[in-house]
C-alpha cells in the first residue's frame, strides 16, 4: 500500500508540474482603429475581459481621418488577431498602409480577422457624385456612425459573432457578453431618449459633419456647417456669411468635436452670442467620457446645460 501511495504521489506531482509548465491560453489580441470600437469589444468581453487584449490605434484627441502609420502602430497590427475598423473610408488614408506593412494575413480586408463597423450601420449623407472639389467626401456616406448610440446594438451583435468565429473556444462567453451589453444598452437608450425629448427640433450649427448621426437620433436641425466644404477650414469671410444666413433661425448651439480646431467655433460663438459646445465625440474625449455609457451621458449633459 505504501508503495502504491508513493507511485500515485509521484504521478500526480509530475502531472501538476506539467500543467504548470503549459502556457496559459493567450488572450485574443484585438486592435481597433478608434476608441469606441475598442470600448465595444471590452463591453462584449464583459466579466471575461481577460480572454481578449484590446487597444486602439488612435485616441479621442486625434483626427481619425489623418493618422501617421508609425512603425509602432505597424508592430501592433503585426500581432493582432482581429482588426476592428469603422470603414466607410474613414481610415482610408492610413489603414491600408498599416495592413500591408504589418505582413499579418489575418487582418487583411476580406479575412475573418478584419471587421468593419460601417457594414452594419444605416449610412447617412451618401453623395450623389464624387468630386474632390467638394472636399473630403466619402463614397459610402458619412463615416461618423459612432455618434448615434443606436448603432452599437447592430455593430455589437455582428462583432460578438465575429469574435466567436475567430475564437470558438470562448464563443459562448462572447454571446453572453453581448446579451448582457444589449440589455444594459436598451435601458440606456430608453433613459437618454426621455432626457433629450425637450431638445427635439432645435436648430444648431456644426463645425464639421462629425455629428450627423447624433443629430439624426436626437431629431436636431442642422442649419449650417462652418466648414465651406468637408475638411476645408473656414475663412473669416465665410464665417461672416454663415453668421448672417442663420440669424433668423436662432441656433441653440454651435458644436464641435474635441479633436477639431477651435478657431472657427470660437469666432462664431463670440460674434453670434450662440453657446459653443465641445463634445467628447468618443471614449476618452474628456475626463467624464470613460466608457460608452459615460460618453453619451456626458454628451447629452453638455447639450442640456449649455447656455
Amino acid at each position: 500500500m505504501k508503495k502504491l501511495f508513493m507511485v500515485l504521489a509521484t504521478f500526480f506531482a509530475t502531472l501538476f508540474a506539467t500543467l504548470l509548465a503549459l502556457p496559459a491560453q493567450a488572450a485574443l489580441n484585438v486592435l481597433a482603429t478608434v476608441p469606441e470600437w475598442a470600448a465595444l469589444a471590452q463591453e462584449i468581453a464583459g466579466d471575461n475581459i481577460k480572454m481578449i487584449k484590446v487597444s486602439s490605434a488612435t485616441t479621442a484627441l486625434q483626427d481619425p481621418h489623418r493618422i501617421d502609420a508609425r512603425p509602432s502602430l505597424i508592430a501592433r497590427a503585426r500581432n493582432a488577431d482581429l482588426l476592428i475598423a469603422t470603414g466607410a473610408e474613414l481610415e482610408t488614408g492610413w489603414l491600408p498602409v498599416v495592413q500591408r506593412e504589418s505582413g499579418n494575413a489575418r487582418i487583411q480586408t476580406g479575412q475573418p480577422g478584419y471587421f468593419e463597423a460601417a457594414a452594419h450601420a444605416r449610412m447617412l449623407e451618401i453623395p450623389a457624385k464624387l468630386d474632390r472639389a467638394d472636399g473630403d467626401v466619402h463614397a459610402s456616406g458619412n463615416p461618423h456612425i459612432n455618434t448615434d448610440p443606436r448603432v452599437y446594438l447592430k455593430v455589437g451583435e455582428a462583432l460578438a459573432a465575429r469574435l466567436a468565429q475567430i475564437d470558438p473556444a470562448n464563443a459562448a462567453a462572447y454571446r453572453a457578453g453581448y446579451a448582457a451589453f444589449s440589455a444594459r444598452w436598451q435601458a440606456n437608450l430608453t433613459r437618454w431618449e426621455k432626457q433629450v425629448a425637450p431638445l427635439r427640433g432645435q436648430p444648431i450649427v456644426v463645425q464639421h459633419k462629425s455629428f450627423s448621426y447624433l443629430l439624426d437620433w436626437l431629431k436636431l436641425k442642422e442649419v449650417a456647417t462652418l466648414e465651406p466644404k468637408p475638411g476645408v477650414e473656414a475663412s473669416a469671410a465665410h464665417l461672416s456669411r454663415v453668421l448672417q444666413q442663420v440669424k433668423e433661425q436662432k441656433p441653440r448651439w454651435v458644436i464641435r468635436a474635441v479633436w477639431e480646431g477651435n478657431r472657427a467655433t470660437d469666432w462664431f460663438a463670440a460674434n453670434s452670442g450662440i453657446p459653443a459646445v465641445v463634445l467628447p465625440f468618443t471614449v476618452g474625449g474628456n475626463d467624464a467620457a470613460k466608457d460608452l455609457t459615460s460618453l453619451f451621458d456626458d454628451t447629452l449633459a453638455r447639450l442640456l446645460t449649455a447656455k
